[in-house]
């Protein structure tokens, strides 16, 4: 049995005690991944951002808002587990400065916020994960292929999942899956909780067996 650190659903950014910025992710696939992994036998840790979901029966389940938060939940664990598959939708930037109080409509002036980019939590887990396995989930509008390898070797991934913006808060969903030895499996459409039993057969093989394991 190994043990995984999985990362699901959004990260909310604080803009004020009451604002955020977020994203439409609905952490259906992390928690999918996170049942069929149990399911395998394996342990797993999600880190979640929120979500309106059950946490999966056998699963430990830390909740998050923040970038930072899922980062420093994640550094905490990363140390006991096998490996990592790192599917929220992490926001990439986060206000520079968060308003103590409530901020308020001026008539015929924008607000301009700044913003500051969040740790790429990914990345830096896989940055020292020697033998361990590194999955990462991308969305992309553009040059999707290329895109998704270049994030694949950028992060020093083993294996990078690619969906569409269709996916976002759907019940069934098609994903392409990358290899950093070059392979591309084309997934679905089909319900989530299959699609990651399906991923898993490719990642970890149909025996649950897996040399990062």
């Amino acid at each position: 049995m190994a043990r995984y650190l999985l990362t699901a659903g959004p990260t909310m950014e604080a803009i004020d005690p009451v604002r955020f910025l977020s994203n439409r992710s609905s952490g259906q696939m992390g928690y999918a991944l996170a049942a069929a992994l149990v399911a395998r036998g394996h342990e797993v840790c999600l880190v979640s951002g929120p979500v309106n979901l059950s946490t999966p029966e056998g699963v430990t389940r830390l909740d998050v808002e923040s970038a930072l938060e899922m980062l420093a939940a994640c550094e905490a664990e990363w140390p006991s587990c096998n490996g990592v598959f790192g599917v929220a939708a992490v926001a990439d930037y986060r206000p520079r400065a968060v308003s103590e109080a409530k901020l308020k409509r001026q008539a015929g002036e924008d607000l301009v916020l700044e913003m500051t980019p969040n740790p790429d939590i990914l990345a830096t887990l896989a940055l020292g994960k020697g033998s361990r396995l590194a999955v990462g989930f991308a969305l992309e509008t553009h040059n999707a292929e290329q895109e998704a390898r270049r994030k694949m070797s950028a992060k020093n991934l083993d294996y990078l999942v690619l969906n569409g913006v269709e996916a976002q808060g759907a019940e069934a969903s098609a994903v392409e899956l990358f290899s950093q030895q070059g392979s591309r499996h084309p997934l679905g459409p089909m319900p989530k909780a299959r699609l990651a039993s399906a991923l898993l057969d490719l990642i970890l093989g149909p025996n649950n067996t897996s040399s990062h394991a």
